[in-house]
Formats: C-alpha cells, sequence, structure tokens
C-alpha cells in the first residue's frame, strides 16, 4: 500500500530524529561503523558537518509526520579531475517498515530535482554496504556500475522515475484488455472465463463489419 511522502531539505529541528533513522542504517549495514558514529549526539553533529560544507545536502522523507528515510550527498563542482558538475550521493535508507511503499521512489525524485537546480548531468551512488534491496532498486531506476559507486545521467533517473510511476498507475488500475474483458464476461454470468485471445475477437469485428457492408450495399 502507497502512503504518503513528504520530502524536504533537512532543517536544523530534523537532526536529533533523523540521527536515530541513520542509527538504524548502521545497524543494518556490514559496515555501520564506517557509516556514521553510534552515539546519536555524535550522529547528529556529523551531519551538521555535511550541512555546513559547501554542496552538502541532506534530504528526508516524512510519513505521517515521522522521518521515514533519508538521502545524505554533496554537490561536487567541476575541477581539474572532474569536467563536470555531478551530484554524489553518499547515503540512501528507508525504515524497514515503510519500504516498498514509494519512499525509495519519492527521495530519488527529490534527488533528481535536487540534481537538476544544481546543474549535475549525472547522480553518482554508494549503497549503503550489505543493503542488497538499495542495489536493486538503484539498478531499476537506471543506475548502472562505476567501480565501486552506482550512477546515472540525471536526465535518465528523471525517465525511469516517470515511467515506473505511470507503470505502477496502469498496473493498479486492473492489468491488461485481456483481463478487462475477462472480468466483464463474467460479471455478465454465464460466460466463459478466462483469458482473451484478442485477435480471435478483433477477427469477429472484422467479419460482422463485412457483412454490415453486404446488407447496406
Amino acid at each position: 500500500m502507497r502512503v504518503v511522502v513528504e520530502v524536504t531539505a533537512a532543517q536544523p529541528a530534523d537532526l536529533v530524529e533523523l540521527a536515530g533513522v541513520c542509527a538504524l542504517a548502521r545497524e543494518e549495514s556490514s559496515a555501520g561503523v564506517q557509516l556514521c558514529a553510534p552515539e546519536p549526539g555524535k550522529i547528529v553533529e556529523q551531519l551538521g558537518v555535511l550541512l555546513s560544507v559547501p554542496g552538502g545536502h541532506v534530504l528526508v522523507a516524512r510519513v505521517d509526520g515521522h522521518v521515514a528515510g533519508f538521502v545524505l550527498g554533496r554537490t561536487l563542482g567541476s575541477n581539474d579531475f572532474l569536467p563536470k558538475t555531478v551530484l554524489y550521493l553518499e547515503g540512501l535508507y528507508v525504515r524497514p517498515e515503510v519500504r516498498r511503499r514509494g519512499v525509495g521512489h519519492a527521495l530519488l525524485a527529490a534527488t533528481a530535482e535536487l540534481a537538476s537546480a544544481e546543474g549535475a548531468t549525472d547522480v553518482y551512488a554508494v549503497p549503503i554496504p550489505g543493503s542488497r534491496g538499495v542495489q536493486r532498486f538503484l539498478a531499476r531506476v537506471g543506475f548502472a556500475p562505476a567501480a565501486t559507486h552506482r550512477y546515472v545521467a540525471t536526465s535518465v533517473l528523471q525517465r525511469r522515475l516517470v515511467a515506473e510511476a505511470h507503470g505502477r498507475r496502469h498496473h493498479g488500475r486492473g492489468g491488461s484488455l485481456e483481463e478487462l474483458i475477462a472480468r466483464r464476461r463474467r460479471s455478465r454470468g454465464g460466460a466463459p472465463t478466462g483469458s482473451v485471445d484478442l485477435g480471435a475477437v478483433r477477427g469477429r469485428l472484422a467479419d460482422g463489419g463485412a457483412a454490415t457492408e453486404r446488407l447496406v450495399g
């Protein structure tokens, strides 16, 4: 079941609750010691440092007013080693109880908007170690392997997210045309159930049209 997700840039008042969610991510990761400090107070400080660094970003997803996930990242401008601007994601995490409900999608949609606003042509991500679900999710929306990272062009990410959202809405409306016809037959009662051969249906319609033309002519 999808939930209503609000994604905003982190504010000072968010940091304490956000630190608690970062601690959850640390516990889940096989390399949690590399992710953040174990003490909530220290995590708040580390988040504050990221937000104080030029180009530092923290996006917070909320569901029912509570922090449900986050993105940690920074914008890297062009330099001697990098000829273009990119958005570098250091962390993407969604609380277990709200996964597969659109929170990750909302976070990446906000990330794509941020990348576009920052003039970043690509988004690089470093999935939290041990998080196979995040790896699969990133691959599904277009992130390709790049050494120890994954990356995707900002424009590609935006298109893939739109396509995925459209696909979910289409699926939620009840599936294919064949299934729709079969359900209508069942609702009338006494008709065969199961899938429908649309080719045969179209053939019968064509034959009927030809017969009508002969009668009219």
